[in-house]
């Protein structure tokens, strides 16, 4: 029998960050349905260059004003939002951000335990900490690592101690990549046995209209910084398009890179061939998606990586590197779904890469089994059973 399900989260998609935190709110859409109740606490961080004196005023307003600006709204899957503001000076430790989290969430709360019987937070420190502060005696707690920054929070030795405490009082800990499970069965061997896979939750309800034809228009979707490999991708259009100059591309994304990479395209000759579409909501990036032929995602690591799957879901084939998460989730499916790439400090595997799926495009390739094998794998139904079934299975419980 399902129950109340409580959500806490640092992360989860606004007007002014749409992106961040689309798989919280995809894993929302997916699980909320079929509960008794849902509700997704927000912990969003506002950050600020802020002396010690404006720290600690604004700390005062915020326990003043913010019992009273709590209402929640609502969200996919018939899910409640609610959004707890967490003010803080810029570059503090990972486990002050924490603990602020879960002193804001205490506030907004009234003081009283978040009135659930299931709660699940999503990164072990940032949102397994407030949970646990705030939980009510019995209930139980879950928790989904996702950081790519996780070897960051156990290198202090706080967030470290934030980890174990919340490995220690959660039922089970779920990593959606090995790379993130290694870590921390390392970290904590005690907690090894907690540590369970899973999956982010990809929508692959909507086909695209027409299968892809051609490879010529190239998409990236992602954060415009050096990690996600997108100033090499740029340098490899600019070759693939001397070649065929019918070849565009459309990057999706905001970040530090993106002045530059603007530059670099006129100096390239290629400014008229690249559009700029900036930060868009996961629903907007979806469409476009299905809009363009071959996805481009030259990242530097992924602990997942769903923009690949989202490709996938949406009928278009991948180029992509080998940054941990890809080769796992296009386990068995790689030639299938498209071309994995090595990590290079060059442009060359990319081009390589374009140019071996052009040669092989269409018939290399079988789109329609790597759509289907996915969403065997992590396609809303697959991913909420899993949930629910360590949520509410008699068999789960201690």
């Amino acid at each position: 029998m399902s129950g109340p399900v409580a959500v806490v989260t640092p992360w989860y998609p606004s007007t002014q960050l749409p992106f961040r935190g689309a798989f919280v709110q995809a894993m929302t859409e997916a699980t909320a349905p079929g509960t008794e109740s849902f509700t997704v606490y927000h912990c969003d961080s506002w950050v600020a260059r802020l002396s010690p004196e404006q720290d600690a005023r604004i700390a005062e307003a915020f326990r003043a004003l913010m019992p009273s600006a709590t209402a929640p709204s609502r969200t996919v899957g018939g899910a409640d939002l609610v959004t707890v503001p967490v003010p803080m000076p810029r570059a503090l430790p990972f486990a002050e951000q924490a603990r602020r989290a879960a002193e804001s969430l205490k506030v907004a709360l009234g003081g009283q335990p978040i009135a659930a019987d299931v709660v699940h937070a999503h990164v072990g420190l940032l949102g397994g900490l407030p949970a646990l502060r705030n939980m009510r005696p019995g209930s139980r707690l879950f928790v989904t690592e996702h950081a790519t920054f996780l070897d960051r929070m156990l290198a202090e030795p706080d967030g470290h101690a934030g980890y174990a405490e919340v490995l220690g009082a959660c039922e089970a800990f779920f990593v959606v990549g090995d790379e993130l499970r290694e870590q921390l069965a390392t970290a904590f061997p005690e907690h090894a046995g907690k540590l369970r896979p899973i999956a982010n939750p990809i929508d692959f309800a909507t086909p695209r209209a027409e299968p892809v034809k051609s490879l010529h228009r190239w998409l990236f979707v992602g954060g415009l910084i050096e990690r996600k490999g997108v100033s090499w991708l740029l340098e490899a259009f600019a070759v693939c398009r001397r070649q065929e100059p019918d070849l565009t591309l459309t990057l999706v994304g905001e970040g530090e890179l993106r002045g530059r990479l603007g530059e670099r395209a006129a100096e390239l000759g290629v400014a008229d061939a690249v559009t700029f579409a900036g930060a868009l909501s996961p629903v907007e990036a979806l469409a476009l998606m299905r809009e363009h032929d071959v996805l481009v995602h030259p990242s530097r690591y992924e602990t997942f990586g769903v923009v690949v799957i989202e490709a996938a879901a949406a009928g278009m084939p991948v180029i992509v590197t080998r940054c941990g998460g890809p080769e796992q989730t296009l386990a068995g499916i790689e030639t299938d779904a498209g071309q994995l790439i090595a990590i290079e400090d060059d442009s060359a595997a990319i081009v390589a890469g374009y140019e071996q799926l052009r040669d092989r495009f269409p018939g290399g390739m079988d789109l329609e089994r790597a759509r289907r094998t996915l969403a065997d794998r992590y396609g809303y139904q697959a991913v909420a059973h899993q949930h629910h079934d360590a949520w509410f299975s008699p068999q789960s419980r201690p």
